[in-house]
């Protein structure tokens, strides 16, 4: 599975910014997506995730801030990033389970889309 993320860029406190990533398999609807981030010096961390069922998850730092969507006629998911903070500057990854999770044997973000990066100035 090829996964292309973008909308990246440099917003100043308190802004917003919308991620996207595209992925490249027709069989889209059955993925488990996510959105992790890796700051400077940090290990890389799950922001958001979305299964099949839409059934969302978030860390806590990120609830109530941003929002995880997909639609499956584009292949795409989203984050919806509001009240962006410096601490939420980082490398925004995509990555899915292409599935694995809708056969009943976990969810294994093993893909991953390059990064897309997020400045949050303060």
């Amino acid at each position: 599975v090829q996964l292309q993320a973008s909308g990246g860029g440099l917003v100043q406190t308190g802004g917003s910014l919308r991620l996207s990533c595209v992925a490249s398999e027709t069989s889209f609807s059955i993925y488990a997506m996510a959105w992790f981030r890796q700051a400077p010096g940090k290990q890389r961390e799950l922001v958001a995730s979305i299964m099949s069922d839409r059934t969302t998850n978030y860390a806590d730092s990120v609830k109530g801030r941003f929002t995880i969507t997909r639609d499956n006629d584009k292949n795409t998911v989203y984050l919806q990033m509001n009240s962006l903070k410096p601490d939420d500057t980082a490398v925004y990854y995509c990555a899915t389970d292409a599935g694995t999770h809708y056969y009943g044997v976990g969810t294994d973000f093993a893909s991953w889309g390059q990064g897309t990066l997020v400045t949050v100035s303060s």
